[in-house]
């Protein structure tokens, strides 16, 4: 048996640091949630493996009228409600098998030091001013909608059965026009700063109908973080918790200053966020963070939104996908692998369940499961059961395929191409299958060409071990099992750096013994 090396103390390493929004605690978890932290988590794994000190950061953002609203209907205090809340995201997270660092709350008392040392340097600086704001308010979105954001029966376009409400309130706004040139500049120069290129569009679409400055108080509003210079003033829900990235980066004894959350991890190498909340991520935050003086995130990358069976979910439809209910039936590795290689990161996604277990069973079952057992078999009926001692031709078409997965793999994952990373491992596993079929190893052991059969067998290993190894972001518990049948002691959920050479062809040790096959992937089935 063998272990990974010992890592290099994470001080030592490069650091990589990537959020999920903090998801707003009005209700449970849905599975748009559960999509970006799979992807956040299966990002963060890739990272680990190629050696870099890594923080994960998702929270939750638990400020506001719409919290005051829903916990004073449920007849509970809104910190009440908000433990209730967060307890089912961090129960969510476990069943899924997210490995997170950090949980940011806004209710944190740290964070409210936070808000207060980054808002000193905004109003120092002059980019905050009181004025008069009517409008119409959405109080889902938490925000004032322009007339191209209401539909004609008056409610907001993201909430179409929300009916707007009309405000007539002096508020605190931020100078967010003083910030329009400085954020063309922005998005000129860091082409990449938005990812993919159709919500960078977006982004500069809506610039150039000029910036507004937006508010960032609210009146009448007990439920947040009391305005610095004017109490009768609550700080608006965006502009509190935008800054609840900064202060996950404390460290757990630090005192809660801007200085202390800024001198490891900033700037941030990524957020993570739904096409929803874009603009407030694109233009709304890297101009607050001009505003202080801050460096900018190294960029955003957004992801489309979930259907389910062509239909948008809504519990008016009675198609709410439950990620709970999901996860206990079919298991984490199922769900994550689904929704990180059937959609593509970027785009709208559908879930369909005929597809689900479909896919599931063809390239975790059979594709991957299935070549490991039978190859298994043979290793131990036609050898010692430990790994063989064959030499790969040189010319060998699926060590060939093997040695490209990495360069293949490791370009997916930098560039959140999941479903590639995912689909170029199935077909090293695919080929493998089509490898063994054609060479037949069990004719040739008949026929007493054990070295022959020998380098089958290895290489078919081994291309097996080598997919599992660039899946573990993906399908780590599975991945786990593989590991361990093949006689290694390597744990994917607990590895902080990847094993020296397991990214390359050729890593199999000669003569180490390899397990009894088991399933490693048992079939779905459908309920009907």
């Amino acid at each position: 048996m063998t272990a990974p090396d010992i890592p290099a103390k994470a001080s030592d390493r490069p650091t990589f640091a990537l959020t999920t929004p903090l998801y707003y605690v009005n209700a449970l978890p849905h599975v748009g949630s559960a999509y970006t932290t799979i992807a956040a988590d299966a990002l963060g794994r890739f990272h680990r493996l190629e050696g870099k000190a890594v923080l994960t950061i998702t929270g939750t953002d638990e400020h506001g009228q719409k919290i005051e609203r829903t916990a004073a209907e449920r007849g509970k205090s809104p910190q009440a409600h908000c433990d209730e809340i967060v307890a089912g995201f961090e129960r969510l997270w476990q069943q899924l098998n997210i490995r997170y660092d950090r949980l940011s709350r806004t209710t944190d008392p740290r964070h409210h030091a936070i808000v207060q040392d980054f808002f000193k340097r905004v109003w120092d600086k002059g980019d905050i001013y009181l004025a008069q704001q009517q409008g119409w308010y959405c109080v889902a979105c938490e925000e004032f909608k322009e007339e191209r954001d209401i539909t004609d029966d008056r409610c907001c376009t993201t909430h179409t059965n929300k009916p707007v409400e009309w405000r007539d309130e002096e508020n605190y706004f931020f100078r967010l026009s003083h910030y329009q040139e400085a954020l063309e500049t922005l998005h000129r120069d860091r082409p990449n700063f938005v990812q993919p290129p159709s919500r960078r569009n977006e982004v500069l679409s809506f610039m150039d109908q000029g910036l507004q400055d937006f508010s960032i108080s609210r009146v009448n509003l007990d439920w947040g973080f009391p305005f610095p210079t004017d109490p009768k003033h609550t700080i608006y829900v965006w502009f509190d918790a935008l800054l609840g990235y900064v202060t996950a980066l404390l460290d757990p004894d630090d005192e809660p200053t801007l200085d202390n959350a800024l001198k490891r991890w900033w700037p941030i190498n990524l957020h993570l966020l739904g096409k929803d909340i874009l603009r407030f991520h694109a233009i709304y935050w890297p101009a607050m963070l001009l505003s202080a003086g801050l460096p900018l995130p190294q960029g955003l990358f957004v992801h489309g939104f979930l259907t389910q069976d062509g239909q948008k979910m809504g519990k008016s439809l009675g198609n709410v996908l439950d990620p709970f209910a999901l996860v206990d039936r079919f298991g984490a590795d199922a769900v994550r692998y689904y929704f990180l290689k059937e959609i593509e990161f970027g785009r709208d996604g559908d879930f369909n369940e005929t597809r689900f277990v479909n896919i599931l069973n063809a390239d975790l079952a059979n594709d991957l499961g299935n070549l490991l057992n039978r190859t298994l078999r043979m290793a131990h009926k036609y050898g010692d059961g430990t790994v063989p001692s064959g030499q790969v031709p040189p010319d060998d078409a699926l060590m060939a395929l093997g040695l490209g997965l990495g360069d293949r793999a490791r370009h997916s994952y930098r560039t959140l191409a999941f479903h590639d990373a995912c689909t170029a491992a199935l077909e090293l596993a695919r080929t493998g299958n089509k490898y063994l079929d054609e060479r037949a190893p069990w004719t040739l052991f008949k026929q007493k060409e054990l070295a022959a059969v020998d380098a089958i067998l290895y290489a078919v290993l081994e291309a097996v071990r080598l997919a599992a190894y660039w899946l573990a972001p993906v399908v780590p518990t599975l991945s786990g099992a593989i590991y361990r049948q093949l006689g290694f002691s390597i744990d994917f959920n607990e590895v902080e750096v990847g094993p020296p050479g397991h990214d390359q062809w050729g890593a199999l040790p000669v003569g180490q013994a390899l397990a009894e096959p088991q399933p490693v992937f048992r079939k779905l089935e459908l309920e009907n």
